[in-house]
């Protein structure tokens, strides 16, 4: 059963960040080819996710269960999913702990996971790799996120005191908009980044 263990930083803070991951649609929307469907109630989160392997595109659909604290800002994952042929089945769980460093927010994440089927073999090697690839994917995108929604400071304008100003009828803000899918997913360029990887492992090895 592969582990994953893995660290990355979001340049912005845990106050903007937080929200962000404890929402399953803008978490969606930050893995590349994921689609999330609409919840059922069922405490259950459903979708899909599709990789595009040159010209042929590959679809994959699963469901996951989310267990959010946030008091320790923690969530806690437990999913599987089906290839779109049903010839390979994936079972995952794990956990996702953010942390304040500075103005920065650090990801921990923490996981097993087991693949049957065609893809055991490859998943057991190089599952790792491509794991580590997603969620640097899954950071930078993120980060954009995040900083698009933290709050810009107001400039501060010098103005001469106002005779007798008028009571501002406040407005409602405008509706948001739902957060826009991530780009497709390229296998051919996931996988370059998870052979950087493993080759980053092994040297990383051998320094040891």
């Amino acid at each position: 059963m592969p582990e994953i263990s893995e660290q990355t930083l979001i340049p912005a803070p845990l106050g903007v960040v937080w929200p962000l991951l404890s929402d399953p649609a803008e978490v969606a929307a930050c893995i590349p080819g994921a689609q999330l469907a609409p919840s059922t109630g069922d405490g259950l989160w459903r979708g899909s996710i599709k990789v595009k392997f040159g010209p042929t595109t590959a679809a994959f659909r699963g469901e996951a269960k989310l267990e959010y604290d946030h008091d320790a800002h923690r969530c806690r994952i437990e999913g599987r999913g089906i290839d779109q042929r049903g010839a390979s089945r994936a079972l995952a769980n794990g956990d996702v702990l953010a942390v304040a460093e500075g103005d920065a927010t650090r990801l921990t994440v923490n996981g097993s996971f087991t693949v049957t089927g065609p893809l055991e073999t490859f998943a057991n090697a190089g599952g790792v790799h491509v794991a580590r690839a997603l969620l640097a994917e899954f950071a930078n995108n993120m980060a954009n996120r995040a900083m698009a929604a933290a709050p810009a400071a107001a400039p501060v304008v010098e103005q001469s005191a106002p005779e007798a100003p008028a009571a501002a009828v406040p407005l409602p803000p405008p509706p948001s908009p739902p957060p826009a899918p991530a780009a497709e997913l390229n296998a051919f360029g996931l996988l370059w980044r998870a052979f950087l990887s493993w080759i980053s492992s092994l040297f990383g090895k051998g320094n040891k």
